[in-house]
């Protein structure tokens, strides 16, 4: 009796995690993470790596990101894993193999009580963003996608807006309509937000002056005006936070587009931006220690980066200091010149790219906070949620 009430006892002084966020930079690898890092240092003209928020997280684990299908995912089915602990084929969202849906940790989490947010910088019907609350057989099923949104009863959601908010065919009933009227508050821009203090549920997207129904610029084509992954972190933060605690799954979707464009520079201030957003959670877990834990991994590696191309021991930071604008909007404008500039300065920077696509390699996983030890060591994408829950007290 005594051994039970000792065991009993040691069970309850483990502290839950209450507030948790979960950080997925799609596409990022220790590489990128790596380049960043001696960005900053070579910045200040140290030979060497400049931690991050999040490098600096105590603990470090990796995860294994094959599919179903597949030894290389595709981000629907790595956000699949992430979101619901189950593996499924490329190309799948939100359902296994044989097309039956699966429930993602957010509905578990919001069953127990708590408050949940979901967020991106790209659209909010892209592949890892949908995963967290859709459930379709095809991931360019965009209009199916988005239209499960309003149905789960979500707290917030935040970012780029839809790929099709009407159907493909634009002759569908706007999503934004659908969202309105199952109670949420749309919100257009950071400035509009105090506005909207008393709302129950809110979709936060960036100012109409812009393609709204676009993903957030890079941070390189950014303006002042710009809402950036850091401002949606911290309104739902605010919006969220209460006595029960919450949930935030926030993606940071354009690592990989930089990658899929071998556009280094333009990767390494996203990885930046990630930073300055993880950032936001780290200062509220300063106020909160003992009840929040923070995870920060990936669901694929895009692109094959290296630090270091062909012969030599050394890359320089300095071939990119002339570029001002992601090789993307170059193409967009069809500045054929200018991306091929883009391309040499990579080549004499020394960043080196094996691929315009993903790869199969582990990514990294970071965690601090109540329930972070759980993330030490080598593990598979499937298992992250189901640490999570665990963390969090929830069956999963």
């Amino acid at each position: 009796m005594l051994a039970v009430a000792v065991l009993m006892g040691c069970q309850q002084s483990v502290p839950q995690a209450k507030y948790v966020f979960y950080f997925i930079g799609d596409g990022m690898g220790l590489a990128q993470v790596a380049l960043a890092e001696a960005w900053l240092a070579d910045s200040t003209d140290v030979i060497g790596f400049e931690k991050l928020s999040f490098t600096e997280f105590p603990v470090l684990g990796t995860a294994t990101t094959f599919s179903a299908s597949n030894i290389i995912t595709c981000s629907s089915a790595a956000g699949t894993a992430l979101a619901t602990g189950t593996k499924t084929n490329n190309g799948m969202l939100g359902v296994s193999p044989d097309s039956v849906s699966l429930e993602a940790i957010t509905y578990k989490i919001k069953k127990a009580g708590y408050r949940v947010g979901v967020t991106s910088t790209v659209t909010l019907d892209h592949a890892t963003p949908g995963s967290f609350y859709a459930n379709a057989s095809s991931r360019s099923d965009y209009y199916d996608i988005a239209v499960q949104l309003p149905q789960t009863g979500f707290d917030f959601f935040g970012g780029g807006g839809f790929i099709q908010p009407e159907g493909e065919d634009k002759d569908q009933v706007s999503v934004l309509s659908l969202i309105e009227e199952a109670g949420y508050q749309v919100v257009y821009g950071i400035e509009q937000v105090d506005a909207l203090a008393g709302a129950e549920k809110m979709l936060l997207l960036q100012d109409k002056e812009r393609d709204f129904m676009d993903a957030l610029p890079y941070a390189i084509d950014r303006k002042e005006s710009d809402m950036t992954h850091a401002d949606i972190i911290s309104v739902a933060v605010d919006f969220l936070d209460n006595e029960k605690g919450f949930f935030l799954m926030s993606e940071s979707g354009r690592i990989d587009w930089a990658c899929h464009s071998n556009d280094g520079k333009t990767l390494i201030l996203e990885i930046l931006d990630l930073n300055d957003a993880v950032q936001v959670a780290v200062e509220f877990a300063q106020k909160h220690p003992g009840e929040t834990l923070i995870v920060v991994t990936a669901d694929h590696e895009t692109g094959g980066l290296a630090l270091g191309l062909e012969n030599g021991y050394s890359v320089y930071f300095d071939a990119l200091a002339e570029q001002n604008a992601s090789k993307d909007i170059l193409l967009q404008a069809r500045d054929m010149e200018l991306v091929k500039q883009v391309r040499e300065m990579n080549f004499k920077a020394r960043i080196g790219w094996t691929t315009s696509s993903h790869t199969g390699i582990p990514v990294p996983v970071y965690a601090t906070g109540s329930g972070s030890e759980l993330f030490s060591g080598r593990m598979d994408n499937t298992d992250i949620p189901k640490k999570i829950c665990q963390a969090m007290g929830i069956p999963f």
